[in-house]
């Protein structure tokens, strides 16, 4: 899996709570993501079995509002979603870390 920052910012909301179901809405909003970025996201993650989706029981008190699709990490999903997140911090360069940037050659 490639560790792309919206994939990052859904994992971390995954992560948040791993038992907790998660509706489509809900992720968009915890992931700062549009729509078009995060389903296409999720169903790549539900192919690659790291997520799980169902759809609620409709209520008897119809409200009017249509059923959720509820989404959750696999248990093998918050292991790589767990072990991808920390590589990637292994991985980002520290700010002490950086090489300093030559200074500007001054123009006569």
């Amino acid at each position: 899996m490639k560790l792309t920052e919206p994939l990052a910012r859904v994992l971390t909301a995954f992560l948040a709570d791993p038992t907790e179901d998660r509706y489509g809405y809900d992720l968009m909003k915890a992931a700062r993501l549009a729509s078009g970025t995060l389903y296409p996201m999720l169903a790549r993650l539900m192919d690659e079995g790291v997520v799980t989706a169902e759809w609620e029981p409709q209520p008897a008190d119809t409200t009017g509002r249509p059923a959720r699709k509820y989404y959750r990490l696999t248990g093998d999903g918050v292991r790589i979603a767990r072990e991808a997140l920390a590589q990637a911090s292994m991985d980002a360069p520290r700010d002490g870390a950086r090489m300093p940037r030559p200074a500007p050659r001054e123009v006569m």
